[in-house]
């Protein structure tokens, strides 16, 4: 369209103001473009359910916060001025970009006022980077109820893949259809009954363990995450005996206080897990463990899953 000429019964463009000029309202800027589609302030006022005048008034509020005219008219035609028609563009971006927000804050408003669950094994949900992870995606997501859930050994990987746990904090390894995020690594020590032997002893090797029976877990364990727990095989390659089956952290100490079997953890049992008749011991050529936050592939993007990945993210970088 071009601007209408001074002889054809056409109103000249608004001029342009001096007077400091406010800030347009987003609003305003898609009655713009409602008003530039139709180029017929009539149709354009009824696709826009508001009634023609107040149409018009609000282009010329806006007219006066730009400081330029933004269409000519007679009794026959709008037309858009050269300086409205180089504003669109932009405008378009405008009134788009606010579209995303709104959507993207209405979503983050629908789906993170629910409930995020969040499963522990031992004290993994005590470790400073659970503490500090779980406070940043509270503070991120105020709508957003926490729930941690202590879960026992022999059913975390399984409660994780059929989605009773949104997260959890474990240690791997982990099977597949599980993906994890590293947050730390430390050494793993043999928990021992306080009446064997070598339980005096400040540090001893696997091959000082060979023969003492580990305690065992439940079939519907992944045997991948015990075998690495169990160091079975050993690096000689004499495969491990077992001694009773446990399904909990309470119940693998209470096996080793009354001498049945021993264990390998986390160093960090020594703080989390003191009991009497258990013994923590370094172990010398024992490889480390790692901490992780642990979902399902299958979950990743749900929007709490996601919070708190982003969350993680955030606030502690692989050690």
């Amino acid at each position: 369209m071009t601007d209408a000429k001074a002889g054809d019964g056409g109103s000249a463009p608004a001029p342009v103001s001096t007077a400091p000029r406010s800030e347009p309202t987003v609003h305003q800027l898609r009655l713009l473009l409602v008003v530039a589609e139709e180029l017929h302030f009539g149709r354009a006022a009824a696709r826009l359910f508001i009634t023609q005048p107040a149409l018009s008034r609000q282009i010329s509020v806006l007219e006066r916060h730009l400081g330029i005219g933004l269409f000519v008219r007679n009794s026959r035609t709008v037309e858009v001025t050269t300086a409205c028609r180089a504003l669109l563009p932009e405008v378009h971006e405008v009134v788009e970009a606010m579209e995303r927000l709104r959507r993207s804050a209405d979503a983050q408003h629908r789906e993170l006022t629910g409930r995020l669950v969040v499963g522990s094994i031992g004290a993994e949900s005590s470790m400073e980077h659970a503490r500090v992870i779980l406070a940043e995606v509270r503070a991120r997501h105020p709508g957003l109820t926490v729930e941690l859930r202590n879960q026992h050994l022999a059913d975390h990987v399984r409660e994780l893949l059929d989605g009773e746990v949104d997260v959890a904090f474990l240690r791997p390894p982990v099977p597949s259809g599980i993906q994890t995020r590293h947050l730390a690594t430390e050494p793993r020590v043999a928990c021992l009954p306080a009446s064997d032997p070598l339980a005096s002893r400040s540090a001893v090797s696997l091959a000082e363990l060979a023969g003492h029976p580990v305690v065992d877990l439940p079939a519907q364990l992944p045997r991948l995450w015990w075998n690495f727990w169990a160091v079975d095989p050993r690096p000689d390659g004499s495969v491990v005996r077992y001694g009773p089956i446990v399904s909990d952290m309470e119940g693998l100490l209470h096996v080793v206080s009354e001498g049945a079997a021993m264990a390998f953890l986390p160093a960090a049992a020594r703080e989390f897990f003191p009991r009497p008749g258990v013994s923590y011991v370094d172990v010398t050529d024992l490889p480390p463990s790692t901490s992780a936050l642990a979902w399902a592939a299958a979950h990743r993007d749900r929007p709490a899953v996601a919070a708190i990945r982003r969350a993680a993210a955030a606030v502690w970088p692989p050690r």
